[in-house]
């Protein structure tokens, strides 16, 4: 006959499960594969707001990218391009847009996104007419069909037409020079 469960009051209280699924081994006599014990975890603290939140995942590092001799934080997107504009739909983070060269006009008007989505770096061909080349370290090149993306590691080099480079930079080497010129 199995044990009775009793709820521990402070988790009763608080609105916490406590019921954990498992099997439980005979101290004698072959283990029936079928049996299973409930019992309760151990307590879990309840935050009350005064306390620093010790579960919170720390801010993840700013990687960064060098465009036109300038390391930007990608702590916003940053639009590449020729001409870029801004967003026609007001949603999401405000584009920091950098302007390029492009006396042979290969790179496009907004060529190309390049934002941090939590610890990762994401490259975005923005539809560009001569499409984007990204070379990673140790990596053959890879060009970018109209709107694909790809992760892209420090040390990455995107190459969007006329000479422009665009490099993937890790955290600990970003050095904020001052805002390009729109």
């Amino acid at each position: 006959m199995p044990a009775e469960h009793r709820p521990d009051p402070w988790h009763e209280l608080h609105g916490i499960d406590d019921t954990v699924v498992g099997r439980r081994a005979r101290p004698s006599g072959p283990a029936d594969a079928n049996d299973t014990v409930l019992r309760a975890s151990p307590p879990v603290p309840v935050p009350t707001g005064r306390e620093p939140n010790a579960t919170a995942r720390p801010a993840p590092r700013l990687h960064g990218v060098r465009v036109a001799g300038q390391d930007l934080l990608l702590d916003s997107p940053v639009v590449v391009g020729r001409r870029p504009a801004g967003p026609r739909l007001g949603s999401g983070p405000v584009p920091r847009l950098v302007t390029v060269p492009s006396p042979r006009h290969e790179v496009s008007g907004a060529h190309v996104d390049v934002r941090q989505q939590g610890g990762i770096v994401v490259v975005t061909d923005l539809r560009s007419t001569n499409g984007t080349r990204v070379t990673e370290p140790g990596r053959v090149p890879v060009v970018l069909r109209q709107g694909e993306s790809l992760v892209a590691r420090a040390g990455t080099i995107v190459d969007v037409g006329d000479g422009n480079l665009l490099e993937i930079l890790p955290p600990q080497r970003i050095i904020p020079t001052k805002e390009p010129l729109l």
